[in-house]
C-alpha cells in the first residue's frame, strides 16, 4: 500500500549549475523509478536558518510522491551517501 510523503533536500550551493540539476534530475528519476511522482519544485538558493559545514544558503528542492515505506529508507540512504547533499527531510502526509 503506498503512502503520500514530502521530502525536501537542500543541495550544496557551491556546486555549478550542471551539478546542480545533475542531482535533482538523478533523485527524480530514483523516486519515479520506485515511486509515483506528484510534484516537483526547485525553490533555488536561499539562507539556511544556521549554518551547515560553515555554508550558509542552500539550494532547496521540494518533492511530492507516493511510495511504499521500504522505498523511503533507500531514498534516505541515497540521500546521506550522495555528496552534495548537505541537508534532507522525509515527511509521511496524512490522508
Amino acid at each position: 500500500m503506498a503512502n503520500k510523503y514530502e521530502s525536501i533536500f537542500i543541495l550544496n550551493p557551491n556546486l555549478d549549475e550542471e551539478g546542480t540539476k545533475g542531482l535533482v534530475e538523478k533523485f527524480k528519476g530514483l523516486i519515479e523509478s520506485s515511486a509515483t511522482l506528484e510534484s516537483i519544485e526547485e525553490w533555488g538558493k536561499r539562507k539556511l536558518a544556521y549554518p551547515i559545514n560553515k555554508v550558509n544558503e542552500g539550494y532547496y528542492t521540494l518533492v511530492n510522491f507516493s511510495a511504499d515505506s521500504s522505498f523511503i529508507h533507500e531514498l534516505e540512504r541515497i540521500y546521506k551517501i550522495t555528496d552534495g547533499v548537505i541537508k534532507h527531510i522525509v515527511i509521511k502526509k496524512d490522508e
